[in-house]
Formats: structure tokens, sequence, C-alpha cells
């Protein structure tokens, strides 16, 4: 019966291991959104009053508008990570590991394509993904306003898991009006535009923690390219 299994998991991996002649086709872009439970776009009090109480926990989704990883189409796909840290991300003066990650790949993916979502998503988000907890697979819908990134109208939903949805940031919301980006993305991006939080949280296991945060300069929109192509 061990045999069996082992046979088994074996027929397994290789059923989803990416084509070895395809391992430098690796081309793609995309859009982004992540959101945290501290301001990125704030001045210095705000930052001060938050760093090492605030801010460990996010949500960052990335959709593939086009492009293969490592000979793997994933247009139209997308991927979700949560991340809960051991202190505020992006604090230079303190390190945020150990970091753990909740993965959400879009249940639409095939095989091949959920092992290239992950792999691309382990990629981008680097060693804040290299603890991943648990990993679910749910409809995932990432979009813009009008299909318009610099709307910085941007609407994230993994099933019932995971969500954010953010607007631009107005006059209204520069409070002592010497804000800056404090914090930079968590991940490389071609293109990064600080926005407004409406709403962000993570409701599903594996983080020993579930949160909803409304109203806050927290979240970051953007577009991505990554290319293994010299």
């Amino acid at each position: 019966m061990k045999v069996f299994s082992g046979i088994v998991l074996g027929v397994s991996v290789l059923a989803v291991t990416l084509p070895a002649a395809s391992l430098h086709k690796t081309n793609l872009r995309g859009e982004y959104v992540e959101a945290r439970t501290a301001d990125v776009y704030t001045g210095p009090c705000f930052a001060n009053s938050e760093v090492n109480l605030a801010g460990d926990l996010a949500v960052m989704g990335w959709k593939v508008t086009e492009g293969s990883w490592q000979g793997v189409k994933l247009d139209g796909l997308s991927v979700v990570g949560v991340l809960r840290a051991s202190s505020t991300l992006g604090n230079i003066d303190h390190s945020p590991y150990p970091v753990k990650a909740v993965l959400i790949i879009d249940e639409r993916a095939d095989g091949l394509q959920r092992v290239a979502l992950r792999g691309f998503a382990e990629r981008m988000g680097g060693d804040l993904l290299q603890d991943i907890e648990r990993v679910e697979y749910q409809p995932i819908e990432l979009s813009f306003a009008n299909g318009n990134v610099h709307s910085m109208q941007a609407r994230l939903e993994a099933g019932r898991l995971a969500r954010i949805e953010t607007r631009s940031l107005g006059d209204g919301d520069h409070i002592c009006h010497n804000e800056v980006v404090w914090y930079k993305p968590l991940t490389k991006l071609d293109h990064a535009m600080p926005a407004y939080t409406l709403a962000q949280g993570y409701s599903g296991s594996g983080l020993d923690s579930t949160w909803m945060s409304h109203d806050s300069r927290s979240s970051f929109v953007g577009t991505f390219h990554y290319s293994d192509q010299k």
C-alpha cells in the first residue's frame, strides 16, 4: 500500500512539473494591487505612531494580462498573497521576519497554470512568500474602473477569503500636508501609485489572524513586467 501511494505521488508530481524545454520562456506583464494595515502614504508623525504596532498584515494581488511563465500561458489569470509578518512591513529599522503567508490561486487555472502561478508569485513576492502555510483555489477578480489602472479605483475579490477596494488619493486625504510615500510596494513594479484603501481584509485560515480594515492611505496600485529574456 505504501509503494502504491508512492507511485501515485510520483505520477502526480510529474503531472504538474513545468516542461523542461520551456524553462527560458518567461515574459509576462499585468496589473497589481496591495493593501496593508498601516499607511504607506503618510507623514512622519503618523508613521512613527504606527511602526511596530501596525502594518504587519497585508494582501497583495497580481493579474497577468498577457504572457507566459516558463512556457505556460497565464493570460487573464490572477494570484493573491496574504501576509502576516512579525512587525511592520517595510520598516527598514526592524526586520518583519518571520513572515507567514497564504497563497490564493485562480481556480480557473489548470494543473500546469497553478504551478506556474505559484512560481510566479514566489518570485515576485521574494522572501515574503517563502513560508506558505496554506494554498487555496478560489475565483479571483482584479479589475480597475474603466479598465484603467491610473483611475486607482481597484477592486480585488479572492472568493470570500480576501478583498481590496481602493480609490485615488484626494486633497482631503492630506492631513499634515507633508505626506510622502513612506513605504515602498512589497513587490517590484514598473509603475506604482499610492492609493486610498476603502476596504481590505482576509477572512480565511492559515495565519491565525483575520481582519477587515477601512479608510486608510495604505494601498498601492500599479503595473508589472517580468522577463528572463535578454
